[in-house]
């Protein structure tokens, strides 16, 4: 998939002022600090289309860009640490539970994973809640570019060995990815691509 036009169309906390139009969208989730908006911007070759900070937790709202003028890129706050209240975390919370319990147009939810580390705890529950929840995930491997290749082997062998000795019969689809060479770029892309290909060919009704 060619990326031809990427614009930013709303931030807000309220899902019911989310983008009314019936267009497939995918949502951008994980810990502060995992590399989401280097991710956003190296997918869609914008510069600044997502706010990068050296301060996690910059992203506080629901960001809805639209791509090529024919479906959503969804930005969500990260969970995790981030230099803000107790109140505001369970705020953010809230409204990402709601975000994905009630948004009909999603299509599949992208949960960013930064490779260098050992599976944690708060990704492997959040994962957990989106099977739960019957929520169609990726995950998406970040900063390979820090690793060699047989790192980045050994680490996501850990991640499969760990979710398959738990709760999962099979692992999702997942990728491995690198905002700094590009890496990974096309295949999400592609995958993108292919899903909104089903999504249309089902020529879905109006959602709302």
């Amino acid at each position: 998939m060619k990326i031809k036009s990427a614009d930013f169309v709303i931030s807000n906390s309220d899902v019911a002022k989310c983008p009314k139009e019936p267009l497939p969208e995918y949502a951008f989730i994980g810990r502060s600090n995992v590399g989401k908006s280097s991710l956003i911007n190296m997918l869609t070759e914008r510069k600044s289309l997502a706010k990068t900070s050296g301060k996690p937790g910059k992203t506080q709202l629901i960001n809805h860009f639209k791509i090529n003028d024919n479906w959503f890129l969804v930005d969500l706050p990260g969970y995790g640490y981030a230099k803000t209240s107790k109140k505001d975390k369970k705020t953010f919370q809230k409204y990402i539970t709601s975000y994905f319990e009630k948004r009909k147009q999603l299509v599949c939810a992208f949960v960013l994973v930064d490779i260098r580390h050992n599976p944690q705890k708060i990704d492997m529950e959040f994962m957990e809640w989106l099977g739960v929840t019957a929520i169609p995930f990726c995950i998406i491997f970040t900063k390979a570019d820090k690793l060699k290749p047989k790192a980045i082997e050994n680490n996501i062998n850990t991640y499969t060995d760990q979710m398959l000795s738990g709760i999962w019969e099979e692992i999702p689809p997942f990728f491995v990815t690198s905002s700094t060479n590009y890496m990974g770029r096309d295949e999400v892309l592609n995958y993108i691509g292919n899903l909104n290909s089903d999504f249309f060919s089902e020529k879905r009704g109006d959602y709302i």
